[in-house]
């Protein structure tokens, strides 16, 4: 087991949907309940502030990111600190929800999940967006959570947190839509706790951040369990991101929602983010493409 050491000491509430940004050479992070997309380079700490819960986010251009909030998906220019074009609606109309993970797939669309803001039974639901469209994939979900894609873009992965199995999706491989049924791929049932945030590398190995077991476990493409990483003082472990010039970096979210208080002096560091260097070799971020 390896230790992954503090990249960030700015403590999230709910850290999530980390970014490696490969024209930028840069993370970004969001902290969900505080509404705050965050990122740091060679300047110093960078944060940005909503007016809404945002979560995950996906690259378009050097400045641009595509931002999932609790109601839409809109255009965000990172160097100006301005939202722009808004390209969808996502759930906007129902109160209880908000987005939850996300991540953009190898065809260029972009996958986001929702959620309700206290977990409600099937409240949420996991989306596509592409080429101008938002269709829902997967409805009835309660918590949204470990969207990530093979490197040969065959499979992408999801979880439903309250489920305790991690799913695997066949692919249409002209437009990257869903095909058939899903299958449980891992299953957790036996286990204390919750499967959170994943990604994939470039050997199909899937990297799971694990709610409340202090680590992200990394499995190979048949499911078996291969390495942990930990992650000290933090329990809450939400979601890792790969990244670095030689995407070899693996960024880890977590968080401190839900903690007593003598879970939190047990735990200084919870909510910070952290790092595992020369974690492995990931994918590169998918860019998302526009219509």
């Amino acid at each position: 087991m390896t230790h992954a050491t503090l990249f960030d000491d700015r403590q999230c509430t709910l850290g999530e949907g980390p970014l490696w940004h490969p024209k930028r050479e840069q993370f970004f992070w969001f902290d969900i309940l505080e509404k705050k997309l965050y990122s740091k380079d060679e300047t110093g700490p960078l944060e940005w502030e909503f007016d809404e819960c945002v979560s995950a986010a996906g690259w378009v251009d050097h400045s641009t990111l595509l931002i999932a909030s609790e109601t839409s998906l809109f255009l965000f220019d990172v160097d100006k600190g301005e939202k722009g074009e808004t390209l969808a609606q996502i759930e906007a109309d129902n109160e209880i929800t908000r987005s939850n993970d996300g991540r953009a797939d190898p065809f260029g669309g972009f996958w986001i999940g929702t959620m309700g803001y206290d977990a409600e039974p099937n409240a949420g639901a996991i989306y596509r967006y592409y080429k101008g469209e938002v269709r829902c994939i997967f409805p009835e979900i309660t918590i949204s959570n470990a969207i990530c894609f093979s490197p040969d873009g065959k499979f992408a992965y999801f979880c439903d947190t309250a489920e305790k199995v991690i799913r695997r999706q066949k692919l249409n491989q002209e437009n990257g839509w869903p095909t058939g049924p899903s299958e449980v791929w891992l299953d957790f049932t036996n286990e204390d706790f919750g499967a959170d945030g994943a990604v994939v590398d470039s050997r199909g190995c899937l990297w799971n951040a694990q709610w409340g077991a202090n680590r992200v476990a990394c499995y190979s493409p048949e499911g078996v369990l291969l390495e942990t990483i930990a992650v000290p003082d933090a329990s809450q472990t939400s979601c890792p991101a790969f990244g670095g010039k030689d995407l070899t970096d693996l960024l880890v979210t977590t968080a401190r929602v839900l903690l007593s208080d003598e879970a939190l002096a047990k735990e200084p560091l919870a909510g910070s983010t952290f790092i595992s260097r020369n974690a492995g070799k990931g994918q590169a971020e998918h860019q998302v493409k526009l219509p």
